[in-house]
C-alpha cells in the first residue's frame, strides 16, 4: 500500500468504528439523560421541583406553589484512543488489522463513556439511600435487596419505566442462585436458558465486566451496585465520538485515533440508590 490512504478507506474505517462503538457497549449510555452538542466545558442539567395543589377560595388571591428549580453541573473531559498501524503490516494484513483496530478503538471509547456514568452514579447516590445487608451475615445480590430497592424508589414516586440496575458478574451469579429469579413462575425463562437476567422487578439489568477503567466499584469485598432512573443521571457530550487517521513519517505508520468529550453527573439523588453486596458471599 502506498503512503496515501484513500478517503474511501478513511470513511469506511470511521463507519466501521462507529458501528462497533454502538454495539460493543453494554447499553448504559442509552439508559441515561443525554445532552448532545455541548459548546462549553460544563453543562448544567436542570431539576424542576415538586408542586402541591391548594384549595381554591372564592375571591381570594391565588398562592404560587413556588416550585424550586435546581441543577447539577457536569464537567466535560476529553478522551482519545490512539494506536499506530505500521505501513508494512497494512500491506500484508490490511483488512484483518483494520477490523481488529475497529474493535479496539471503539471498545476503548465505549467503556470510557460508561465509566464516566459509573463514577457519577457512585458520587451521586444519596448516603441515606444505601441498601446494605439484612441480618448479621453479609450477603450478595439478593431478591430481598432488590425488593427493598423497588420499594424505596416506589415510595419516592420514581417513575416505573426507565429503571436500571447495574451490577457485576459476581452479583449475577448470586442472583441466579435464587429460585424467584430462575423459576419461570416468577421471571422470564431466559434466566434458565441463557444464564442471565434481562429485566426483573421492573429494572433493566446491565452487567459490567471487570475493566481496567474501573468498572463497578469494589472495596474490601463490598461491591457497589446501582439502581437508578434515567432522568436521575445526565451525560453531557461535547464532542461526539469520531475517528481520525494521519500518517506519521517518524513512525512509518498510520496513527488511528478515536476522540470523545463528555461529562456525567447525578441530577437527582432520590433516583439513585446504592445496593451493597459482599462479593465473597456464597449463594
Amino acid at each position: 500500500m502506498s503512503i496515501g490512504v484513500s478517503s474511501a478507506f478513511i470513511a469506511e474505517f470511521s463507519s466501521d468504528v462507529k458501528h462497533a462503538y454502538q454495539s460493543q457497549g453494554r447499553g448504559l449510555l442509552e439508559r441515561v439523560r443525554v445532552k448532545n452538542d455541548v459548546k462549553a466545558s460544563t453543562y448544567k442539567f436542570h431539576k424542576m421541583g415538586k408542586g402541591m395543589a391548594s384549595e381554591h377560595i372564592p375571591q381570594a388571591d391565588v398562592t404560587p406553589m413556588n416550585v424550586g428549580n435546581s441543577g447539577a453541573t457536569a464537567t466535560l473531559t476529553n478522551w482519545v484512543a490512539p494506536e499506530y498501524s505500521d505501513v508494512f503490516d497494512l500491506e500484508k494484513i490490511s483488512y484483518d488489522e483494520r477490523d481488529e483496530l475497529v474493535k479496539v478503538v471503539a471498545g476503548a471509547i465505549a467503556r470510557r463513556g460508561e465509566q464516566l456514568l459509573l463514577d457519577a452514579l457512585d458520587a451521586g447516590a444519596n448516603a441515606t439511600q444505601v441498601i446494605e445487608n439484612f441480618g448479621a451475615t453479609a450477603s450478595g445480590v439478593t431478591v430481598t435487596k432488590l425488593r427493598r430497592l423497588k420499594r424505596l424508589m416506589d415510595a419516592k414516586g420514581v417513575p416505573m419505566e426507565d429503571r436500571t440496575f447495574v451490577h457485576d458478574a459476581i452479583g449475577m451469579e448470586q442472583l441466579l442462585g435464587s429460585t424467584n429469579v430462575t423459576s419461570s413462575d416468577y421471571n422470564s425463562v431466559k434466566a434458565l436458558v441463557h444464564g442471565d437476567v434481562d429485566t426483573f422487578l421492573g429494572f433493566k439489568f446491565i452487567l459490567i465486566e471487570d475493566r481496567d477503567e474501573g468498572g463497578v466499584d469494589t472495596t474490601s469485598n463490598v461491591t457497589k451496585n446501582f439502581g437508578f432512573h434515567k432522568d436521575a443521571i445526565g451525560l453531557a457530550v461535547g464532542h461526539q465520538f469520531d475517528t481520525e487517521i494521519n500518517y506519521v513519517p517518524e513512525k512509518v505508520s498510520w496513527l488511528i485515533n478515536g476522540r470523545y468529550s463528555a461529562g456525567a453527573i447525578g441530577i437527582d439523588d432520590e433516583g439513585i440508590y446504592e445496593l451493597l453486596s459482599n462479593n465473597t458471599a456464597v449463594v
